[in-house]
């Protein structure tokens, strides 16, 4: 649950104080024991006239019912399964590397993590999943489902490329078609830096003039017999990104998140949740309604 507009919760601090004084400072008969003598003042709540100290949950009823609204405004909701995923601008394709010297050994279990890792950590902004070894294959369009995402991610094995070989050019031409027309995009590689070559740095150098941030993660295990990349590729292949270990996700979610965004559309937002301030608000109008009855 998160709240769309928590400013309005400052309001129960005011309220508050008036709750604390209006228990403490009630007068019993609503002012006349001060101006009255004690047995005129018994003998008129004996008649009738004076109704004495009003019960706790009288006295309660006005601050409860403005509390109900005050937290309705709020505007406490739900994140709605069913919501759309509309006009990303902010999308994230982070493209994993399934070729042999990963998939074949010890990587693929830095590859998952570092992935499932992201994604995570990237909580708010569409994620979209490409795999690649000699071919790139769209896994998953921009979503903000983390959980179905990671899923797909916890299910990679060594033969989920049929293809062999390792083309990181495929998997950023495959980028740039998904996250074409947007205006602010990322697209992170999970890679050993196996495979970049001159044509994986036009294909960079491309989606970079689209605006889109290339970033990477680095794995560090090689599968048995697999030749070690250069140690600069991943470096060279960035624009605008950068480079971090595999099991540093965090930071490099972290650098993703807060720099250069634009403002999100409050509508788009509200969409994407189920707001439950007005049902607050009708859980007020009983107490509400039982006040305005005492006043007739």
């Amino acid at each position: 649950m998160i709240l769309l507009r928590p400013l309005w919760l400052l309001a129960l601090l005011p309220l508050a104080g008036l709750v604390l004084l209006r228990l403490r400072r009630l007068p019993d008969a609503g002012g006349w024991e001060g101006v009255m003598g004690s047995d005129m003042l018994r003998a008129m709540q004996a008649l009738g006239a004076l109704r004495g100290r009003q019960p706790l949950w009288m006295r309660l009823l006005a601050p409860l019912a403005l509390a109900l609204l005050i937290a309705g405004l709020a505007g406490p909701a739900l994140p709605r399964a069913d919501a759309p995923v509309l006009a990303q601008s902010d999308a994230v394709v982070v493209a994993v590397d399934l070729s042999p010297s990963v998939a074949k050994g010890p990587g693929l279990d830095q590859a998952k993590l570092a992935a499932a890792g992201l994604a995570q950590g990237l909580a708010g902004r569409p994620v979209g999943l490409v795999l690649y070894s000699g071919e790139a294959f769209t896994a998953t369009a921009p979503t903000l489902d983390v959980g179905s995402l990671q899923t797909q991610i916890g299910v990679l094995d060594g033969d989920t490329m049929p293809a062999q070989g390792s083309r990181p050019a495929a998997a950023i031409g495959m980028a740039a078609r998904m996250l074409a027309g947007l205006p602010r995009a990322d697209l992170v590689l999970v890679s050993d830096g196996g495979g970049i070559d001159r044509q994986a740095l036009a294909e960079a150098d491309r989606l970079a003039e689209q605006g889109v941030r290339i970033s990477a993660l680095r794995l560090t295990a090689l599968a048995p017999g697999a030749p070690a990349a250069p140690e600069d590729a991943l470096d060279r292949l960035v624009r605008g990104g950068a480079v971090e270990a595999w099991d540093r996700t965090d930071r490099l979610a972290a650098r993703l998140a807060r720099s250069g965004g634009s403002t999100r559309d409050p509508a788009l937002r509200a969409l994407q949740y189920r707001d439950l301030g007005p049902w607050l608000a009708v859980l007020a109008l009983p107490g509400l309604l039982m006040m305005l009855r005492r006043l007739e």
